[in-house]
């Protein structure tokens, strides 16, 4: 009788550790629903900007009064940069690569089909990188626009510094995607390996009603329509900055 008691408490307990995890641990994780997804229009203008590092920050909203949708949601597929949860290399460092493989099929209206599918892809853009920079860990906003550029032909990038939460939320609101170099640790994703990645990189595909950023994390298989706060987005983004990232000015890369 004594031994069936120490089951049941024991069994008790485990229940209690595994909601702690559950409900507390992932706590920070923010839930609202999401807008239907909506497929890329081409606008009739190329514009391919590469705003300068010392330059003044240029936003990309017009002059005029300009009044942002309420919601928007961009239908860019998902993949992991692990996508069959192989995390050794080189798919720990496979953010960059996930990131461009997303905005590409997005852009050209195509699909991510299958865990190997993805898994070619990045090892093509990883190809592409050695050859084109000598190495593919960390590439910076500027490089990554040369992938899109250059690998896979798009016409439409801009890279642009200092930009603000209502530049991005214009973007997205055009159907652009939203490319972001960040300081990974400092987003604080709860389904991260601890301590979280020094230097990430994501995609924005829209926002909530709530005025929160929608994105495909790639640092994780939660990641797709993974939900931050514009706060956390903001103090996150740097650029590489020869890996003292979270001195890195901060930049976004806009496609479409």
């Amino acid at each position: 009788m004594k031994k069936i008691t120490w089951n049941i408490i024991i069994f008790i307990c485990i229940l209690f550790v595994g909601a702690f995890f559950v409900f507390f641990l992932k706590s920070d994780v923010i839930n609202e629903s999401i807008p239907s997804p909506q497929a890329y229009q081409s606008s009739p203008t190329p514009t391919t900007v590469s705003i300068p590092k010392n330059s003044p920050s240029q936003s990309i909203l017009p002059t005029t009064n300009y009044v942002l949708p309420s919601q928007i949601n961009l239908a860019i597929p998902f993949t992991s940069q692990a996508p069959s949860k192989n995390w050794g290399l080189p798919y720990a460092e496979f953010c960059e690569e996930a990131s461009s493989l997303m905005v590409a099929s997005y852009i050209n209206g195509w699909t991510i089909p299958s865990v190997e599918f993805a898994e070619q892809k990045m090892l093509e853009i990883k190809a592409f990188e050695e050859k084109r920079f000598g190495y593919y860990k960390d590439t910076t906003a500027e490089e990554t626009a040369i992938i899109l550029r250059e690998f896979y032909n798009l016409n439409k990038v801009q890279v642009l510094y200092d930009p603000t939460v209502n530049d991005i939320k214009k973007a997205v609101a055009d159907g652009k995607a939203v490319i972001v170099p960040a300081a990974g640790r400092l987003l604080s994703n709860p389904y991260f390996q601890s301590p979280g990645p020094i230097y990430h990189m994501l995609v924005i595909k829209g926002y909530t009603k709530e005025g929160n950023f929608i994105t495909n994390d790639p640092g994780t298989r939660n990641g797709a329509n993974f939900i931050y706060s514009p706060s956390v987005i903001m103090n996150a983004i740097h650029d590489w900055n020869g890996g003292d990232v979270e001195s890195g000015r901060k930049v976004i890369i806009v496609v479409g």
